[in-house]
């Protein structure tokens, strides 16, 4: 059985810095195994979305880890000149993991950016620029982008789910504290926020309904523990972000280092996987084609 992966990597001249969400894309999240998906970098706020023109040189990791826990090097297919295939060979639950230089800049006016730091929940920045007496100047930021999305291939089943939980090892992450593919499914989803691998309390984090017009449903901060707490959805597609900057001191390049970070999941029909996957289930040959 083969799925055939499909990533395509948008060729537009528009920044992505315009827009703050930053996502992966499966055209589906739960993929039968003769089924077939691609993969898009999505870029957006609000109604307005697109694919994201980010070049392929500034991803500096794109990787699957599977629920054997091996890693899949996605990034070496991709920058490959010859189309190749990447094996999936265990049905069950990946984790795709993506992260950007910081080599992107944006400069917003003093009053779009005061309001876009109040927005993104950035409220030590904001008490920074007030303490700084810099609420008037213009916000002038190096950005970096970490994205990560839930995927599984075969019904649900026994699996194990333990590299959904583990950090990854992103600069900002989102690490599920409970697989929202577990099985049963659990009645809350509380994410953990990891910054340079420390828990990350005080962060504004949203859930976002992407089949929706990327409009918040709900908002969390994260707690002394860096965990933020929604009820588990119970159908659709669903996007969870957060961002957080830092002040560069006596930089010339920028004035603050910020990184956006987001995790992508899904849920399929019932009728989809009508048979629950025995743990012994044999492993299937199923091939992920980047391009």
């Amino acid at each position: 059985m083969r799925t055939a992966l499909l990533l395509l990597l948008g060729l537009g001249v528009a920044r992505d810095g315009s827009a703050h969400e930053f996502w992966i894309q499966p055209s589906q999240f739960w993929l039968a195994p003769k089924g077939a998906l691609s993969l898009t970098l999505q870029v957006g706020d609000g109604a307005e979305r697109q694919r994201s023109p980010i070049p392929l040189h500034r991803i500096t990791r794109f990787d699957a880890v599977g629920p054997d826990g091996a890693t899949i090097d996605v990034r070496a297919s991709l920058a490959a000149t010859a189309k190749r295939g990447v094996m999936l060979n265990t049905p069950g639950t990946y984790v795709l993991t993506l992260e950007t230089d910081n080599h992107a800049y944006s400069r917003q006016s003093s009053e779009r950016f005061n309001t876009y730091l109040e927005m993104a929940g950035l409220t030590p920045a904001l008490e920074h620029r007030m303490r700084t007496h810099q609420t008037h100047v213009d916000g002038f930021e190096r950005y970096s982008r970490a994205a990560k999305s839930i995927l599984l291939v075969g019904p649900p089943g026994l699996q194990s789910q333990a590299h959904v939980t583990r950090p990854l090892g992103l600069p900002l992450e989102i690490v599920p504290i409970l697989s929202p593919y577990a099985d049963p499914r659990p009645a809350s989803f509380p994410v953990r926020i990891l910054y340079d691998g420390r828990t990350l309390p005080g962060a504004l984090v949203k859930l976002i309904d992407l089949e929706q017009d990327l409009a918040p449903v709900n908002m969390r901060r994260s707690d002394s523990m860096g965990v933020a707490t929604f009820a588990m959805p119970k159908s659709g597609t669903w996007l969870v972000s957060v961002v957080w900057t830092q002040p560069l001191m006596n930089s010339s390049e920028a004035d603050y280092a910020t990184i956006f970070a987001s995790l992508t999941f899904g849920f399929a029909p019932a009728s989809t996987f009508p048979q629950r996957l025995p743990m012994a289930a044999t492993a299937r040959d199923t091939r992920a084609v980047f391009q």
